[in-house]
This record gives C-alpha cells, sequence and structure tokens, in this order.
C-alpha cells in the first residue's frame, strides 16, 4: 500500500533570527567610498555640464557685446551674478557627504527655496540697477532728436537680446510664447518710431528691453534649477547603481557572526534574475535623468523613485539571502527524516537532488529498504507569503503496509522534527496515491533522465 503525507515545517522565528544575524536588509554602505565611486561615476556628466556652462557663458558674452554701454554693464553684472550663484549651488549639492544619508527630495525642495530667494533678490538689485536707467525718459521728453537717438539705441538692445535669448537660451521649455509677445512689442516700438512718436516708442521700447532682461535672468534661473535637480536625480540613481555593483555578491555569515569561507550569496541568482530588472529599471531612469527635455519637477520625482529603487534593493537582498538559507534548510530537512526513518524504519538513503538540479527548488531524497519498499521526501518551498517549507512523505509499500502504519511512520517523522526544534503543523493525508516517476530522481539531471521503457 502506498501512501502521501503533508506535514507544513514553520520556521518563522528561525527566519526572523537568521534576518537579523544576516542583516541582510541592510545594504552596505561604506559613505566615504560610496561618495568617492558616485563622484568618479559622475565625471562624464560633471564635464558636460562644466562645457555647456562655458560654451553658454563664451555666447552670452560675444551676443551681448554689441549692447549699448548702460545695457551692456547691467547684463554683465547680472551674468556674474548667475556664474557666482550656479558654481556655489553646484558646489554645496556636490561638496556633502552627508548628503548620502538624506532625503534627496528634502534637499532639493531646500534647494529650490533658496534659489527663490536669490531669484527675488537678484529681481531687486536689477531693479535699482534700471531705476537710473529709466529715469532718462523723462528727462528726455520734449527733444525730439535725443528721444529719436535713445529709441534706437534701446531698439537695438532690444533686438540683440531677443535674439540672445531666442538662439541661447531654452526659452520654449521654460517661458513658452514669452519671447515671441515681446518681439510684437518690439515691432509695436519699431512701428511708432518710424511714425515719429518717439516718447512712446522710446517708453515701449525701454520696456520691452527690460521685460527681455527679466525674461533671460527667469530663463536663467529656470535652467538652474533644472541643472541642479538633474544633477541631485543622477547622483542619486548612480548611488542606487552603485549600492547594486556593491551587494550582487555578498558574503555569507556564519553563527559566530564572519564571513563563511567560500561561500557567496548572489543577488540575482538567488532573486530569481529580480536584481537584472531592477537595474533595467535604474537605467531607464538614469537615461531620463541625464536627458535635457525632463523638467526640473521631472528630474525630482526621478530622485524620489532613487530613494524607493534603493529600498527595493534592500528587499532583493533580503529575498535572496533568505532563499538561499532555505535551501539549505531543506537540506538539513531532509537529513532529519532520513535519520529518522533510517532509526525506526531501518531505510536508507539511496539518492538526493534538487528539482532540475536547481538549488532554488524543492529537494528530493529517496530512501529504500532492504525489503524494496521506498519513500521519498520532498522538501518543497511554502506557498508564496508564507515562512517555512512543506515536506511531502511519499510511501511505495510494495508489501501491503496499512494505512495507519503509514501515518504513524510519518507522525513519528513529524515529533522528531519537532524534537529538533522544528515547529511543524498537524499531519495532513493528500489524496490519491504517489506519483510513480517521484522515485526517479535522474528526471532532474539534464542527459540522464530515463526514457520511456525504463532505458537511459
Amino acid at each position: 500500500m502506498s501512501g502521501k503525507k503533508r506535514v507544513l515545517v514553520d520556521e518563522t522565528e528561525w527566519y526572523r533570527a537568521q534576518r537579523a544575524a544576516q542583516n541582510l536588509r541592510q545594504v552596505r554602505r561604506d559613505v566615504p567610498r560610496l561618495l568617492d565611486e558616485v563622484r568618479r561615476r559622475t565625471e562624464a556628466d560633471q564635464a558636460r555640464t562644466r562645457a555647456e556652462l562655458v560654451e553658454r557663458a563664451r555666447r552670452t558674452e560675444q551676443a551681448l557685446s554689441g549692447l549699448t554701454a548702460h545695457t551692456q554693464r547691467l547684463e554683465q553684472d547680472t551674468g556674474r551674478r548667475l556664474r557666482e550663484q550656479s558654481e556655489r549651488l553646484h558646489r554645496e549639492l556636490r561638496g556633502t557627504a552627508d548628503r548620502l544619508e538624506r532625503d534627496t527630495r528634502t534637499a532639493l525642495d531646500e534647494q529650490r527655496a533658496a534659489l527663490e530667494r536669490e531669484l527675488a533678490a537678484e529681481r531687486d538689485q536689477r531693479h535699482r540697477d534700471i531705476a537710473g536707467l529709466t529715469g532718462r525718459v523723462d528727462e528726455l521728453a520734449g527733444n525730439r532728436e535725443r528721444a529719436a537717438s535713445a529709441t534706437q539705441g534701446w531698439l537695438a538692445d532690444g533686438v540683440t537680446m531677443s535674439e540672445f535669448i531666442a538662439t541661447t537660451l531654452p526659452h520654449e521649455r521654460h517661458a513658452p510664447g514669452r519671447l515671441d509677445r515681446l518681439r510684437l512689442d518690439l515691432d509695436t516700438a519699431r512701428r511708432n518710431s518710424d511714425l515719429g512718436h518717439y516718447e512712446a516708442a522710446l517708453s515701449l521700447a525701454q520696456r520691452t528691453y527690460l521685460d527681455l532682461s527679466e525674461l533671460r535672468l527667469d530663463i536663467e534661473h529656470r535652467e538652474l534649477e533644472r541643472r541642479l535637480a538633474a544633477t541631485a536625480a543622477t547622483d542619486a540613481l548612480v548611488l542606487v547603481e552603485t549600492l547594486i555593483t556593491e551587494n550582487e555578491v555578498r558574503p555569507v555569515m556564519g553563527p559566530d557572526g564572519q564571513p563563511l569561507s567560500g561561500v557567496e550569496l548572489d543577488v540575482d541568482h538567488w532573486s530569481e534574475g529580480e536584481l537584472t530588472t531592477l537595474r533595467a529599471q535604474l537605467a531607464e531612469r538614469l537615461s531620463r535623468a541625464r536627458d535635457d527635455v525632463t523638467t526640473a519637477a521631472e528630474q525630482r520625482e526621478l530622485a524620489a523613485e532613487a530613494a524607493d529603487l534603493e529600498r527595493r534593493l534592500g528587499e532583493l537582498v533580503d529575498l535572496a539571502g533568505m532563499r538561499q538559507l532555505a535551501s539549505q534548510l531543506r537540506v538539513n530537512l531532509a537529513d532529519s527524516v532520513a535519520e529518522t526513518l533510517s532509526r525506526i524504519g531501518a531505510y536508507e538513503l539511496a539518492d538526493v537532488e534538487y528539482q532540475d538540479e536547481d538549488e532554488r527548488r524543492s529537494y528530493h531524497a529517496v530512501l529504500q529498504h532492504a525489503n524494496g519498499n521506498e519513500i521519498v521526501v520532498q522538501v518543497l518551498p511554502a506557498p508564496d507569503g508564507e515562512t517555512g517549507q512543506v515536506l511531502r512523505v511519499l510511501s511505495y509499500d510494495y508489501d501491503t503496509v496499512a494505512e495507519r502504519e503509514i501515518r504513524d511512520r510519518a507522525e513519528a517523522v513529524r515529533r522528531a522534527l519537532q524534537e529538533d526544534g522544528h515547529p511543524t503543523g498537524p499531519l495532513e493525508t493528500e489524496l490519491g496515491v504517489p506519483e510513480p516517476e517521484a522515485t526517479d530522481l535522474d528526471r532532474f539531471r539534464p542527459g540522464r533522465r530515463t526514457a520511456p521503457g525504463g532505458s537511459s
């Protein structure tokens, strides 16, 4: 008579203890070394940013060199303050090791608030600088010749500034449509000048230039905000990329807390390729962070997602480590069952194998008795969401053993596991008879599978 018995071995406390001992979920973060590694991996991004800023400064200087003296001085002062601001904010963003331990979104929000304050201060300074320029309109009232000359100067400066914005700054990204509207104002001022309405033309030309200058300042600040957010997002994502590399293979700790010689945890293998999936998700986000079309708001979201990806990495390391430990536990459980059956029934261990020779799968042991009877012990991972193992004892009794005797034997196995410190659930009887192929473990071994008819 043959039978199938099933026991759920509850290893919740064992898992908890092992997780604590291995510290699996905590990814390794050697902060000083990580900071150096992030800097090394972002050298190309930094070089590209520096080159773009240098090129923009050169084009700005070249384009604005044609301004009249008073506006040129105004724009040079603005450009100098913008460069100093950009350099300082980038330096602050990259210069502190504790940034690796802070929430990136919080850091970006703080920096954005600081940028808004500096933008307001810059505008106040410009308004003071402009006050001296705008006062000249009243002085020119009633003097057509001087008003006509001043109008031409402001119109020329307006054209220069509008061309500079159109060809050098990402105005459609940060201020769509504003440049076109100001160009229409310039055209109106020019028509007034052509008609001899110099006072109206002068006032509109001057105001339009100052609006263009304000637009330039606004775009420069928005682009600086985007670049800072891109730098932060890139750094945060490269940090996770570095952590993946650092943690893809980890040492396995023994009971004494020291690494076991020759034993490693391959996280991608034990997570069934989920680490590769995580790496691909990271690469996609890193590509977006390095794309100039990604907005500051999107960059901040990417920086926040970096923290989620790091948490996911910790979960995968934990999952992989527990699966590796569970695999060894399946062997230990099978050995314990084999010893029990040898003691109470004179069964001898004949063969063992993981399903498909894959240690992530169920573990199988075949035991044989001198009278020809066989028992297959199968230790399977618990269903998803549960901890522990499922133990199946398949009896192949060819000399007609009573159901009670099979059950008593399985119950003895359950009690032995309890005594060995493995809490178990109640013994369950499964319907039907064991599958005949379960005794043939060669079916798990490539090249050694049993062919139909019994020959191999």
